[in-house]
């Protein structure tokens, strides 16, 4: 997948909105009423401090500690940018602590520590100790980093792991398992080439060590060349560990027959000629950053037969940390691990091998816009895997029982990975698919309201994160102007902006319209009003007459006048079978509320149409329909006139004989929880629905309203299903990204 540009503009915006940051700390519990004070703090929390001085592992039970994990830094080796001191280092941190939350659903907390002394660091972290479940060392230099880790896992009776080395090291080992299982070689057979002496290269060599590399089949090489016995220059206790008894002094040298090459170095670092001297079916993971020691496309013009990974997400094979640290501290932590052992790490890479040999779901195919299987250019999981939630920890925490470095077994293994599937977001794998099919699909994106700041933020975004051309419709001299006060400058000569006086199409687009409304009140001259002056009015015209693929209006206008605007140019009106469906995103779920747009007071029948457009958007989104008609009764009770409808909707249904499940009538918490539903065990759904089909639009936009001021939830849509062309209608106090995201879903055709 092709990376998209990212502007610095872009970059400190999304840190700075919609406040400083990345993550917030909320409460789980309540905290509205005196009661609920005396139970949080004192005097009730008096009891939970003396059952933990009593029985200190209790701790786990009554406070966040079994799933609070520290991302600690002195930023003294920030990504590839250097020594950029504790302060600087944070906003890498809080990154760290928000993939934790997002694809393991653990806790953590950024903590820099102003200091390049590794005794106070480890005096430090050790002092906060009782407060963690986990320690992820971050971005500390080496050697110091192998002192800091190697003293906190002998005094911490918690799990310490040093991200930097150990992550890269795992999802190398796993990658190297099914790359030697392709080439059909034994890892204790294998010349193992490693350039880059630092940690990650290090803990690389050491994990394939201890997997069953042999010593001297394997040969390290640094700046200064091959690391052989006897040499003195440069070295340190943990390089001498891996000198080589070896005549060979160069890394051309060292080449020359290697089964395998591991770079953790530089750009360039390894030639054509290198490669070419390899053995045959060569392993080349070039995992430098950003830019790899050899990229692919230069190994295979000289050896087709080469297996080769980067670093980089625009390359197959992506060796990507995130695949393995969030899960090997959910497993850690899990069990109350007293620390992540190297059995543990190994069971983690297996698992992610043999994962990637096992067919990839669907919904990870639509992610990346094409199919994936194990072969040359599949052999590491990707990291938006639904699977790795309910797989890694499992094999973590059973290698951490075996090997007694569990507190805590976990009985119920079964039970274990059931609790891991409900830890999945479905939402981020949603949007990432979205996305990907937005990029592949390249639409022409008609932005009809080039006079606001947030929509040429987005229009700018859209075009720069690859999805396709943006197409501006508004005065090119106040689009220049807008775009220089956000910053954003260097875009006016990106976008393509379009205006009824420049445009040689106005005629056709009048004489289209007139056609249509002639017979509805409007005259010639109300017509080329609307054509030459409205804004909506234009951009519609633009896309039914094939000047653009899709249009994202009403950012500055009340929806209902956009849709009435759009509908002298198509049909988008309930008599059309058009509908408004609106995605609601609030804690790990995704529920579309229907109709939310187009129909005011609808009957069995327009209730039946919605549900059926509502499933065809839910489809869209890689979502297996679940549909419930709501009301304020369950299956007939209490009786009402209003509530019948819902009722005879599902009748509706049955007579359509229609492919997706759906009930009704019933109460939103019938609808929603699984555990509710059991008291009607005669129901049709097989879980949670996902779509509420409600009784009228009124109590539709209410639903959606309520939902999003006061539980927080991220709102998309009203999504426009129904029209011949895509268009998506905004609301007015929709941000760039809102905006963005609709712009998306009309990329994709959904509509």
């Amino acid at each position: 997948m092709a990376k998209s540009k990212v502007t610095a503009e872009e970059a400190l915006a999304f840190h700075l909105e919609p406040t400083p940051g990345k993550f917030e700390i909320r409460a789980t519990v309540p905290m509205t009423t005196q009661r609920d004070l005396s139970l949080a703090y004192s005097p009730g929390v008096a009891v939970p401090c003396e059952a933990i001085a009593e029985s200190p592992e209790t701790a786990y039970d009554y406070t966040n500690k079994g799933n609070l994990v520290a991302v600690i830094s002195n930023g003294t080796a920030v990504l590839g940018l250097g020594n950029l001191g504790a302060l600087a280092s944070k906003p890498v941190m809080e990154g760290k602590a928000v993939l934790f939350k997002r694809f393991a659903d653990v806790n953590a907390i950024d903590l820099e520590l102003d200091t390049e002394d590794p005794e106070e660091i480890i005096r430090a972290v050790k002092l906060m100790g009782p407060t963690f479940g986990g320690i992820n060392l971050e971005d500390i230099k080496a050697p110091e980093c192998f002192i800091i880790e190697q003293r906190l896992k002998e005094e911490m009776d918690i799990p310490v792991f040093h991200d930097d080395q150990h992550g890269t090291a795992v999802i190398c080992a796993a990658g190297l398992i099914n790359a030697l299982h392709i080439s059909g070689k034994k890892i204790e057979d294998v010349k193992i080439v490693l350039n880059g002496a630092g940690a990650a290269g290090i803990a690389c060599l050491e994990l394939l060590k201890r997997m069953g590399a042999q010593h001297d089949n394997c040969i390290m090489c640094d700046t200064k060349g091959v690391i052989y016995q006897g040499r003195t220059e440069g070295m340190n206790q943990w390089k001498s560990a891996h000198a080589a008894k070896t005549e060979l002094r160069t890394l051309e040298e060292a080449m020359v027959g290697a089964d395998v090459f591991l770079g953790v170095s530089a750009k360039g670092a390894v030639t054509q000629e290198m490669v070419a001297s390899m053995a045959d079916n060569p392993v080349i993971f070039a995992m430098a950053n950003p830019d790899p020691e050899i990229t692919p496309e230069e190994a295979h013009e000289v050896r087709m037969d080469a297996i080769v990974a980067t670093g980089r997400s625009d390359y197959p094979n992506q060796v990507n940390n995130v695949l393995g640290f969030p899960y090997l501290f959910r497993g850690a932590l899990d069990i109350h691990a007293r620390a992540i052992n190297d059995e543990m790490k190994i069971a983690c890479a297996h698992a992610l091998a043999e994962l990637a040999r096992e067919d990839v779901p669907d919904e990870v195919a639509l992610a990346y816009g094409k199919a994936l299987s194990f072969g040359r250019d599949y052999i590491i999981p990707t990291p938006f895997d639904p699977r790795l939630i309910h797989r890694i920890p499992v094999a973590v925490a059973r290698a951490g029982m075996d090997t007694g470095a569990a507190r805590r077994p976990i009985i119920d293994m079964d039970a274990y990975e059931l609790s891991l599937k409900s830890r999945m977001d479905p939402t981020a794998s949603i949007l990432r698919s979205l996305n990907t099919r937005a990029r592949a699909a390249q639409s022409r994106m008609i932005f009809a309201e080039g006079d606001d700041p947030r929509v040429l933020r987005a229009a700018v975004t859209y075009q720069r994160s690859g999805f396709g051309k943006a197409l501006v419709v508004g005065r090119a001299d106040d689009v220049k102007a807008k775009l220089e006060a956000a910053g954003l400058g260097d875009a006016v000569r990106e976008l393509e902006v379009v205006n009824a006086a420049n445009t040689t199409h106005l005629q056709a687009y009048k004489d289209f319209l007139y056609e249509r409304l002639q017979r509805k009140g409007f005259d010639q001259k109300d017509v080329h009003r609307l054509a030459a002056r409205d804004r909506h009015v234009f951009a519609a015209l633009m896309l039914a007459h094939g000047h653009g693929d899709a249009l994202v209006s009403g950012a500055t206008r009340k929806s209902a006048h956009v849709l009435e605007r759009i509908n002298h140019v198509f049909d988008a009106d309930a008599a059309h079978g058009a509908a408004g469906i609106t995605a609601v995103l609030h804690k790990n779920r995704i529920v579309l509320i229907g109709d939310t747009l187009v129909h005011e007071w609808p009957d069995e029948e327009d209730l039946a149409d919605i549900a059926t457009r509502a499933a065809g958007v839910a489809r869209h989104m890689g979502v297996d329909p679940r549909v419930a008609f709501v009301s304020f009764s369950t299956f007939g009770y209490p009786v009402s006139e209003r509530a019948e409808k819902m009722h005879l909707a599902s009748d509706v249904l049955d007579q359509r004989r229609v492919d997706f499940e759906y009930e009704g009538e019933m109460t939103v918490d019938v609808a929603l929880n699984a555990n509710v539903q059991k008291a009607y065990p005669f129901q049709r759904l097989t879980g949670p629905a996902n779509i509420l089909i409600v009784p009228a639009r009124h109590s539709a936009s209410i639903s959606v309203k309520l939902m999003q001021e006061m539980a927080g939830a991220t709102v998309i849509g009203p999504i426009l299903t129904g029209v011949d062309k895509p268009i998506q209608i905004c609301s007015t106090v929709s941000t760039a990204n809102d905006i963005l995201n609709m712009a998306v879903l009309a990329a994709c055709g959904i509509g």
